[in-house]
Parts: C-alpha cells; sequence; structure tokens
C-alpha cells in the first residue's frame, strides 16, 4: 500500500505519454476530465484514446466510442444491451493489444473495465483503476476480481487501500476529485441569479439520475412527488438539470405526467443546480455525494427494475445506499428504494428538510467535516501514483 510517491523515486516514460481509459458514464466523464487535467500537466504532449465524453474530448481525449454507450444500470437493464457492451470491449481491447498503450486507465464502470482490464494486464499493458469498487458496501468477491485485473487502484475513500492492501493489491488515497473543485463554502445566491431564480423563494433541484433506465423508473416518480410538493407549497421552483443526449427523454416523461409549472430544465448544469438549491430530490449514485459535497440536505431516491433489485438486495452489505450515508455510517439523510420510492414518501421527506433549519444546520456542519476529509490534491497524488507504475 502507497499512501503517496515522491517525484523522485519515478521516471517518465520517453517520449510522450500514450495512456488509454475508459469512462463509461457522465459521473465517469468528470472524474476522467480532471484525471487528464494532472497527466497533460504532468505529460503536455500525453495523448488519450479510448472510451469518454464531452469533457474529455475537449481536453484532447480521442473517444472512439461515446460513453453513453456503456451507461446502463441494474442485472437485466445489462443484459438488454449486453452483445453491443461486449462487442465493443472486445473491439477495443484489439485495437489497444494491436498498438498498446504506456498504461491503461479504467475509470469506474467496473463491470466493462475489470474484465478489460484482466485482458491487457495478461499480456503485459500496465493497468490502473480510478474509483475502487464498492467492495465494502456488496459484492465482496469482486476484490478477487481486481487482484488479477489491476496493478494499481487509485482510491477515493480514506479507508479503501487498507483493504485492498490485506488482499495483496496495491492502492494510493487520492482523494476524492470533486472535494477540490467543489467550494467548501458554495455561493448560493450567485447560483439563483446566474439562473434566473428568485432569491426568497424555496428552490428544489430535482436529479434522477444520468442513465437512460434511471430516468426510466425515477422521473415520474420525482415529478408526481414535485406536484404534490407545489400543491402544499405553490412558490417553490424547481430545476432540473439534464444531460443533452437524454433531454427528449425526459421532456417525454415529463408532459407525460402532465409536467411541471414553473420548472427549469437545465442542459446539464448540475452543480449550478445543487449550489442554487435547498434541498434536492435525487437518485442513489455518485451525485448524492455532489450534493454532499455542497452541503445540500437531500432525499435519496431509487427504484430498478424487480430482478435486478432481488438480486441487488441479497448481496448489500451495509444498511445504507447513499454515499453520504456510508460515508457518516449513519442514516443522515432519508433514503426510499424501490416499493418506499412512492412519490408521496418523496414529498413529505423532502419538504420537511424546508420546514427544519436547525437539522439543515447539523447535517451541514457533518458534510464540511465530511469534505475536508476527501479534499486532496486529487491530479497530483494520482499522476504520482500512475509513475510508480510507469516506472516499475
Amino acid at each position: 500500500m502507497t499512501a503517496e510517491v515522491s517525484n523522485s523515486q519515478c521516471q517518465a516514460p520517453s517520449g510522450a505519454l500514450s495512456f488509454a481509459m475508459v469512462a463509461g458514464e457522465a459521473s465517469g466523464d468528470l472524474l476522467a476530465g480532471l484525471l487528464i487535467e494532472g497527466l497533460l500537466t504532468r505529460w503536455p504532449q500525453a495523448q488519450g484514446h479510448g472510451i469518454g465524453g464531452p469533457r474529455m474530448a475537449a481536453l484532447g481525449f480521442d473517444a472512439w466510442w461515446p460513453h453513453e454507450r456503456l451507461a446502463v444500470r441494474g442485472y437485466v437493464e445489462v443484459l438488454r444491451h449486453y452483445r453491443g457492451i461486449v462487442a465493443i470491449r472486445e473491439q477495443l481491447k484489439q485495437r489497444l493489444l494491436a498498438k498498446p498503450p504506456d498504461v491503461f486507465i479504467g475509470v469506474d464502470a467496473p463491470d466493462f473495465n475489470l474484465d478489460l482490464e484482466a485482458g491487457l494486464k495478461a499480456a503485459g499493458i500496465p493497468t490502473v483503476h480510478f474509483v475502487c469498487p464498492s467492495i465494502w458496501a456488496w459484492r465482496p468477491d469482486r476484490i478477487e476480481k481486481i487482484r488479477r485485473s489491476v496493478d494499481h487502484m487509485l482510491c477515493i475513500f480514506p479507508f479503501e487501500p487498507e483493504l485492498l492492501f490485506r488482499a495483496g493489491i496495491d492502492a494510493t488515497y487520492v482523494g476524492h476529485p470533486l472535494a477540490q473543485t467543489i467550494p467548501l463554502l458554495p455561493d448560493r445566491l450567485a447560483a439563483r441569479l446566474a439562473l434566473g431564480l428568485d432569491p426568497e423563494r424555496h428552490v428544489v433541484a430535482l436529479l434522477p439520475g444520468s442513465r437512460r433506465s434511471e430516468i426510466e423508473h425515477l422521473m415520474p416518480r420525482f415529478i408526481r412527488a414535485a406536484q404534490l410538493m407545489q400543491r402544499q407549497n405553490p412558490s417553490l421552483q424547481f430545476v432540473l438539470p439534464a444531460i443533452p443526449a437524454l433531454m427528449p427523454q425526459l421532456k417525454n416523461l415529463l408532459q407525460a405526467a402532465g409536467g411541471l409549472p414553473g420548472l427549469q430544465v437545465l442542459k446539464g448544469q448540475s452543480h449550478q443546480a445543487l449550489a442554487a438549491c435547498d434541498v434536492t430530490l435525487i437518485a442513489s449514485g455518485t451525485a448524492t455525494l455532489e450534493a454532499a459535497l455542497f452541503k445540500r440536505p437531500m432525499v435519496i431516491g431509487y427504484h430498478m427494475n424487480w430482478i435486478s433489485w432481488q438480486i441487488m438486495k441479497r448481496q448489500k452489505l451495509q444498511p445504507w445506499v447513499g454515499l453520504p450515508n456510508i460515508l457518516c455510517e449513519d442514516f443522515v439523510v432519508p433514503e426510499f428504494l424501490q416499493d418506499h420510492c412512492t412519490p408521496e414518501a418523496l414529498s413529505e421527506a423532502t419538504l420537511d428538510w424546508l420546514s427544519k433549519p436547525d437539522r439543515v444546520d447539523a447535517l451541514q456542519s457533518r458534510f464540511q467535516q465530511l469534505h475536508q476529509t476527501l479534499q486532496r490534491d486529487t491530479s497530483k497524488l494520482s499522476t504520482h501514483a500512475l509513475e510508480k507504475v510507469l516506472s516499475a
């Protein structure tokens, strides 16, 4: 296990660094973009290719496939797209074996990346995985696959390297990159003015996920919950950040649900929405940690295909699903999962935050401490770890 790797211990690769990378969804694109920035600072001529999104592309990354092709969650949902995903992985593997990069970096997406990394590692290509799979929350059997697949794990939570070290896997805690980019004291007023919101009225941010399957299952519930909230408090303002590619699906579901007067649908801008809001109704996933870093109270909802849920709940190791609750080891924010994810429950819990400022203050203090724990120089620590792998 390594905590940090000094520059004096490592050597940069000769010539321009060639790296391959796979980021499988919007959150992975964000994390990968932050990592690429660090790589380009260390190796200005570095060239990357693989699977990624718009943030990565803006940094010069050559995306052979868009990240949306991998953005599928749930066992049944994956099965529907299985052949296409496997075909992409095999094509990518053959391209990388034909012209090996200096290093392969898998960003999250463990179901896709770990199998790919195993093949590349067996062929002698150094493999790094950024974001440790949640073996501490569910599917602990993955530790064996990680050992076969990964030369070095970049961990975003401080307790993970020790778990991996006990299994013989080299790892570095690099902090959570979002803790660097999100300010310790978000400016709510500036965000509201930027979005054209009334500073004097409460704002609820709706974040139903970044995958088509998530939106299909959660959007109708979230909109219905918002409608119930609006009946009780007509002055509420609602914002809904949306990935542009999913905008048609969101608008169709919104129309089918009868609409929501005064809802502002944003093109992206999820961070702006979280900065502006008083509370967020949010899908379980990385976005819940972003909300915690913005110090915003939240209500976590999640619903998926019934078969996928039956499989997932049997493999759960902890009583919590939301990242803020897992990291705080307590139900600091409410979770409503599957059959409990009803519009009525979501609406009641969201409005409850708006009526209890003392509870909000206590939560924000806890999230402040969490933010400081996760705040590290992620790009620098990640680059040092990569140098160690490249010099091995």
